[in-house]
């Protein structure tokens, strides 16, 4: 029988040369670069409601993440004339 969730786990991993703190709760995770506190968040609401509700979420909280000077950070939007 599985555990239930009800208190908040963290967990530190690494990713290439990157470490992260992760952060699972009743209400979802959060994946933080350590020693950061702003990070990925995804609510499990979000999660379980559909691929297009997931796809935003990830690209919302992956906008946040970004750091200056990359990829996704350099993206603008059109202005409008």
């Amino acid at each position: 029988m599985a555990t239930m969730l009800d208190k908040t786990l963290k967990r530190e991993l690494q990713i290439g040369d990157e470490h992260y703190m992760l952060t699972i709760s009743p209400d979802g995770l959060k994946l933080v670069v350590k020693g950061k506190r702003n990070g990925v968040e995804l609510q499990w609401v979000d999660l379980v409601s559909g691929q297009a509700a997931l796809a935003v979420a990830l690209n919302a909280s992956l906008d946040k993440l970004a750091a200056p000077g990359s990829a996704s950070a350099q993206r603008q939007r059109p202005s409008r004339r």
